[in-house]
């Protein structure tokens, strides 16, 4: 018999209307992990950061715990813009951040390419973020990209330029192991000595250092009294190897002023002519092309297939004056570079030009099964020129902005010179980085394995040829003595039996 009782009937649905209006939209409240600056109206958005920065002081771009870098400034300062939220302080990961190029510790930039989703609203975003940031370190602007923007994949080739003073392309121009003194590159500035160590370091005047040569044996450097404890009559020509000129008065002290090597004489002065032009072209056109660069990086083996790295086009056509500092624009294009392997590039190739090594090196250097030492430059001229997106724009052209830098050339042309070209003019004028450089490359080692052992081999075959000569000549020498003896005795029994 089948139930008379009714069937349950369904439960209400809640009307969502009414369930908002009894139950009010809690009060943002302070907590770590809710950032109650961003108002929920703004949304998130993808774009492709453009900035710039002077390399000096910092460790380099990426983000390292317990250093000073570009991306640490510039993360902090893009939460304190309201750029991102205080849940993802401290991890870029969480908004989709990349860099287009890594720099190293005191490596520049003009071009510095970084992506992520930000907050860009409301208008404002670059003044924000400029504010927040060391003046050193400046953004010129932002455009908004596809969502799977990437700066980093998206980059096809990077541009770089090493400002190379002229002088260092001089052959006669610091020459030997001396000392260079600040006073003598700039006017006003501290006489503060220092001697170029065959380690490449820079020993203050005063201590005693040791150190090794090419073949690893140890040498000492005698203490030479420093400048200010009595002035430059304590150093004896001999040991500075530079000529003492007449006394010249240095922040109110007398001191006789060391003619530097660094000084070009006005009837000697070495000219960036098309001679030495089309030379210096000629060996940095060697490097284009798909190379192995084993030899230009540290920690990274010859059968590594990151070795094989893809140059574009590398020249030096353009000069131009810093403080009085004529410099060439070396630039150099590529896919991707490892560390430390365009200032080798730069190292290797002033070493040619300084007739301090033949051009045959060049092979050895970029070849899979040679090991030599390449001479690195100083990273106080390398900067990052421009990175760039050629197939991402080719292929978005109609729908998105161009990412380059054209639409901020101005704002980066301002900023290089006021900040990069006068700190690289100011460091060579104050410390002589490259001067400094140039005297340790004039005993640098080039240390090639089969060169070596070639060299080795005929230095064996050398000494036991000359071992082989001797005892021959020692052999003969007795064969002779043994017969003057035999023919002496025989002389006087033919005496003896004359006179019985």
């Amino acid at each position: 018999m089948a139930s008379s009782s009714p069937p349950q009937s369904k439960k209400p649905k809640l009307d969502c209307k009414e369930n908002k209006e009894e139950e009010p939209r809690p009060e943002p409240t302070e907590h770590i992990g809710i950032d109650t600056r961003i108002t929920p109206k703004y949304k998130r958005r993808k774009i492709a950061l453009f900035f710039g920065y002077c390399g000096y002081g910092y460790q380099g771009m990426q983000k390292n715990p317990g250093a000073k870098t570009i991306e640490a400034e510039l993360e902090e300062a893009l939460f304190l813009s309201s750029a991102v939220p205080a849940s993802e302080r401290g991890n870029p990961h969480r908004c989709d951040w990349s860099r287009s190029a890594r720099t190293d510790k005191g490596v520049s930039a003009v071009g510095q390419v970084v992506s992520g989703r930000f907050y860009v609203d409301p208008p404002g975003f670059v003044e924000r973020l400029n504010g927040n940031l060391d003046p050193k370190i400046k953004v010129f602007g932002f455009k908004k990209t596809t969502g799977s923007f990437n700066a980093k994949k998206f980059c096809d080739r990077r541009r770089y330029v090493y400002l190379l003073p002229v002088f260092a392309l001089d052959p006669k121009a610091h020459l030997g192991e001396g000392i260079v003194c600040e006073s003598c590159l700039g006017n006003g500035y501290d006489c503060v000595p220092r001697r170029c160590g065959s380690t490449g370091n820079v020993i203050e005047i005063g201590e005693e250092t040791e150190t090794k040569d090419c073949n690893g044996r140890e040498s000492k450097l005698e203490k030479v009294e420093p400048f200010c404890d009595g002035g430059i009559d304590h150093v004896k020509p001999e040991e500075s190897g530079v000529e003492l000129t007449p006394e010249k008065n240095v922040n109110g002290q007398i001191y006789k002023a060391v003619e530097a090597s660094c000084i070009d004489e006005p009837e000697r002065k070495f000219r960036y002519t098309e001679q030495v032009q089309n030379r210096l072209n000629d060996i940095l056109k060697s490097y284009v092309g798909t190379h192995n660069f084993h030899n230009f990086t540290s920690r990274t083996k010859a059968v590594d297939p990151s070795a094989m790295r893809y140059i574009l086009s590398f020249y030096a056509n353009s000069v131009i004056d810093i403080d009085g500092i004529e410099f060439v624009k070396c630039e150099v294009v590529g896919q991707s570079f490892m560390l430390h392997q365009i200032r080798k590039m730069i190292g290797l190739a002033v070493a040619i030009m300084r007739n301090l090594t033949p051009q045959s090196s060049m092979d050895f250097a970029l070849s899979k099964d040679e090991k030599i030492s390449v001479p690195m430059a100083p990273e106080t001229g390398l900067y990052l020129d421009e990175c760039l997106f050629t197939s991402y724009n080719k292929k978005w052209k109609d729908s998105h902005e161009e990412i380059s830098m054209d639409s901020f050339s101005c704002q980066a042309d301002d900023f290089k010179m006021k900040y990069i070209y006068s700190h690289i003019g100011s460091i060579e004028h104050k410390e002589g980085a490259v001067a400094l450089w140039l005297h340790t490359l004039n005993y640098h080692c080039y240390k090639n394995s089969s060169v070596e052992h070639k060299f080795s081999s005929l230095e064996k075959n050398k000494d036991s040829s000359s071992v082989e000569h001797n005892d021959s000549s020692v052999e003969l020498k007795e064969r002779n003595d043994n017969t003057m003896i035999v023919s002496a005795e025989n002389t006087l029994k033919n005496i003896t039996a004359k006179l019985l």
